[in-house]
């Protein structure tokens, strides 16, 4: 990943969450028809993944200072 300034993380961080909170609403569209399986799951794998990114980006935002 390239080196971002911590403004620029957080905007990053702001927009995955957004996409994450849009996938929670279309997964849950989804629930109500069961035919939809298939795209239920590559919806939950992406929103894990952005999960994991946003998960990523905040630990750069900790500085590195010795405990």
């Amino acid at each position: 990943m390239e080196t971002m300034t911590p403004e620029q993380i957080s905007q990053r961080i702001a927009v995955l969450r957004a996409e994450h909170r849009s996938l929670d609403e279309d997964i849950s569209r989804l629930a109500a028809n069961p035919d939809d399986d298939l795209e239920s799951k590559r919806l939950k794998k992406r929103k894990l993944q952005l999960r994991d990114c946003i998960t990523k980006l905040e630990s750069m935002l900790i500085p590195n200072e010795p405990a």
